[in-house]
């Protein structure tokens, strides 16, 4: 299940305003010293997706990371889009920052 919030809505709408509509894909992506985070991308729609529509937007996610996940929660911030899951799927990384920040590839 994916749920959107009025200002995400908002917000897609005004993106899409002077574009044709794409569907929505939420997928991981290396989060770096975070760990996996979920995010979104423009996609199309693969085998083994299920398909959601909120707001006339379809959204797409991979069936197995929807088990992972359980329920989808995007919604917005003043930095930008924020997708969160009923169920952890991330975990912290593995970055040591003992230089500093800005050093040896570590972004503290």
């Amino acid at each position: 299940m994916i749920n959107v919030s009025e200002s995400a809505t908002q917000e897609l709408t005004t993106y899409f305003k002077d574009k044709e509509q794409s569907p929505i894909r939420v997928h991981l992506v290396d989060g770096g010293c975070s760990g996996l985070r979920l995010s979104l991308a423009l996609d199309q729609e693969c085998d083994g997706d299920k398909s959601e529509t909120h707001g006339g937007f379809t959204f797409l996610i991979n069936e197995e990371l929807a088990e992972a996940t359980g329920a989808v929660t995007i919604d917005m911030s003043p930095y930008g889009f924020i997708v969160d899951s009923e169920k952890s799927v991330g975990g912290g990384g593995s970055c040591s920052c003992s230089g500093g920040c800005g050093t040896s590839g570590c972004s503290c």
